[in-house]
């Protein structure tokens, strides 16, 4: 090989690896806690509305939103019917930004983000594992997709999955301004 082409590949390889590093050094490590930031910006009073697709049921729906553990993880309780039916415990776990979801369905599955959406404008988690799941055959929540669509509301889209089918849970809220 001669001097030239020797000179393009090293210059080639050098430009790869600095992007690399931009892109692992830069974007990665802080998206996480900057939607960290926003899921606890969330802590307050909302109302709004759920709807379950694929189980023709919708209502009203209650939400809290509070800080816990000095501000490291944010609490959300889902009400119905003036009844806590569903929390979930938002945290980051180093670079990671993960979640645990206690179901109405009497289990506690574990969720990691897996995609922030662009502007921080929203988050998808996908399942990790699950605890006290009854059988094979029993529904959990498998997906959560939080959208902030402004500083006031929000959509949170529950993939339910039982026996291998999936239904969807779309609930709206907006922040109750007269707190």
């Amino acid at each position: 090989m001669n001097h030239g082409a020797t000179l393009i590949i090293l210059f080639v390889l050098l430009m790869s690896s600095a992007s690399a590093q931009h892109d692992h050094g830069t974007e990665a490590p802080t998206k996480p806690n900057e939607v960290f930031e926003k899921i606890k910006a969330l802590e307050g009073n909302w109302k709004g509305t759920y709807k379950w697709v694929g189980r023709d049921s919708e209502g009203p729906m209650e939400a809290s939103y509070y800080l816990t553990g000095n501000g490291s993880a944010v609490v959300e309780n889902l009400i119905s019917n003036g009844e806590p039916t569903m929390t979930t415990v938002y945290h980051l776990d180093g670079n990671d930004l993960r979640m645990t979801h206690y179901c109405a369905a009497k289990n506690q599955p574990r969720l990691k983000a897996n995609h922030i959406y662009d502007n921080n404008s929203g988050i998808n988690f996908r399942f990790v594992d699950i605890t006290n799941l009854k059988n094979e055959k029993a529904g959990y929540v498998t997906n959560l997709e939080l959208t902030f669509l402004d500083s006031n509301k929000i959509k949170l889209i529950f993939t339910f999955t039982t026996d291998g089918k999936e239904s969807f849970e779309h609930i709206e809220l907006n922040r109750d301004v007269k707190q």
